[in-house]
C-alpha cells in the first residue's frame, strides 16, 4: 500500500510554511513521499478553506496524512497511520468542539474535528464524498465575540460540513489525543510527546529534545506547560 503525505496551500504565508512543514516531516519520516496541491493565485483566505474538502479526490495515495502547511512534525506517526488502517480515518478534536457555532449546523451536540491533521484511507471514502457534497449548500458562517466584545464573523471554514458529514457516517473516526494537533494558542499544557505541533509560530526551544527523552526505555510521562500568549 502507497503512503503519503497530503497538502494544500492557498494565500500568502503559505510557501514559507510549506517548506518548514515538509523539512520536519523528512527530518522525522524521511521514507514519506508528500504531494503537495496549490489553489490559484488570489484565492480567498477564507474560501480556500472549503477546498479542503477535495482531499479524498486529490491525494495519490491509498494511506493519506493531510496537514495544513502550519505544521510542524515532532516525532513518529505511525501509530497515526495505523489507526486509520483500522477505522478509516483518524483525527483529533477541535479546541472548540462544538461544531453548532457554525450557522448552518443544528444545535447539538455535534463534535467539530479539526482538519488540519487527519489520517484517512479509502475506506473513509462515504465521509469524504459527504463532505464535499455538504459543503456548498452549508452555511459555515461562524459568529463569536471578539477582545472587546464586539460581534464578528468568520464568513467561511470547512470543518463544520466535515463535522456534519462524520455525525451522518455509520462508522466512527479514530480519536487522536491533543499532542497530535496541538494548537499552543488554545492549549497550555500537555502530558507526554508532542506529535504534531500546530501553529505558524515556532515552538519552544528544547520540545524536540523532551520528544527524544521519551523515546527512552523507562522514560515518566509528565505534564508540561507553556507560557501562555500575552
Amino acid at each position: 500500500m502507497s503512503r503519503g503525505v497530503l497538502y494544500m496551500v492557498w494565500g500568502d504565508r503559505a510557501e514559507q510554511a510549506l517548506k518548514r512543514s515538509v523539512t520536519s516531516l523528512k527530518e522525522v519520516h524521511p521514507e514519506l513521499p508528500h504531494e503537495v496541491v496549490r489553489l490559484p493565485p488570489g484565492t480567498d483566505e477564507y474560501k480556500g478553506l472549503l477546498e479542503k474538502a477535495r482531499m479524498m479526490t486529490l491525494t495519490p495515495f491509498e494511506e493519506t496524512l493531510f496537514l495544513d502547511a502550519d505544521t510542524l512534525v515532532l516525532d513518529r506517526l505511525d501509530f497515526g497511520f495505523a489507526q486509520a488502517l483500522r477505522f478509516g480515518l483518524a483525527c483529533c478534536i477541535n479546541e472548540a468542539p462544538w461544531a453548532r457555532r457554525y450557522r448552518g449546523i443544528a444545535k447539538d451536540d455535534t463534535v467539530e474535528y479539526n482538519t488540519g491533521v487527519l489520517f484517512f484511507t479509502r475506506a473513509a471514502q462515504w465521509v469524504f464524498d459527504r463532505w464535499l457534497e455538504l459543503t456548498p449548500r452549508i452555511d459555515s458562517t461562524i459568529d463569536f465575540v471578539g477582545p472587546q466584545g464586539q460581534p464578528l464573523h468568520m464568513p467561511y471554514a470547512d470543518q463544520g460540513a466535515f463535522a456534519k458529514a462524520v455525525a451522518e457516517w455509520d462508522k466512527t473516526p479514530f480519536v487522536l489525543p491533543l499532542n497530535w494537533n496541538f494548537r499552543p494558542r488554545f492549549c497550555f499544557t500537555f502530558f507526554g510527546p508532542l506529535k504534531v505541533w500546530h501553529e505558524y509560530q515556532d515552538p519552544p526551544p528544547g520540545l524536540k529534545q523532551l520528544n527524544a527523552y521519551y523515546r527512552q526505555p523507562g522514560a515518566i510521562i509528565q505534564l508540561h506547560q507553556l507560557t501562555p500568549p500575552k
